[in-house]
């Protein structure tokens, strides 16, 4: 079995995607790239104002994303490990949902510039998961500036999550239906889904889980 080195973990707020980020870590021994979201000064007052502060807090965004991604081309590959719990090319489906006209624009000629200069992972793992799941999840997490989320935006983020990923060759990729297995808290799952990850090599997965109680 081949072993991918540098691995990104994503799905929409509420997926997964940093716990299983972590927990790929540990396992790995591998080194951590998280997004740093709860630094953007911008995110509660988009979620309060989504139309006022769309532009400052994608550009936040843009910006931390890429000073990570540049940090990231010093990382020896043959020799190190990484596990993202994000894409930086990912940054484009939030610039479609909130940004138009003139701030659109400007926002194209930046990202298609910034993204020439990003590493390529060896494998996107894509978690999905109903709007109601991750609603739900957003509930019990219960991070402040989540709180005034509203659920139709969860909705849009999410069907345009899935349109970019059926439309993703860039890398190979993995779809992990996350309403169907819970690798958090079931060892069998997580070590299976772990298997899958570590040797997906080409094109399009849609990964199916262990049944249960399967004995080979």
């Amino acid at each position: 079995m081949s072993e991918n080195r540098y691995l990104v973990i994503e799905g929409v707020i509420g997926a997964g995607k940093t716990s299983l980020a972590r927990m790929l870590t540990e396992r790995l021994q591998a080194q951590l790239v998280l997004e740093e979201v709860e630094e953007n000064p911008f995110l509660k007052d988009f979620y309060r104002d989504r139309a006022r502060f769309a532009f400052q807090t994608q550009m936040h965004f843009l910006f931390s994303r890429y000073q990570q991604q540049r940090d990231l081309r010093q990382t020896n590959l043959f020799n190190d490990k990484l596990v993202a719990d994000y894409l930086f090319q990912k940054d484009r489906i939030f610039a479609s949902l909130n940004l138009a006209g003139r701030e659109m624009q400007l926002y194209e000629r930046l990202v298609g510039w910034l993204e020439l200069d990003v590493v390529k992972p060896d494998v996107v793992v894509y978690l999905q998961a109903t709007t109601d799941t991750l609603m739900e999840r957003i509930r019990k997490r219960d991070r402040p500036f989540e709180r005034d989320m509203e659920r139709d935006y969860i909705a849009q983020l999410n069907d345009a999550y899935n349109h970019y990923f059926f439309h993703y060759i860039d890398t190979p990729l993995l779809v992990v239906d996350t309403n169907q297995i819970d690798f958090v808290n079931q060892a069998e799952d997580y070590e299976d889904l772990v298997k899958r990850i570590l040797s997906h090599e080409q094109g399009t997965l849609y990964y199916r889980p262990i049944e249960k109680g399967r004995t080979s």
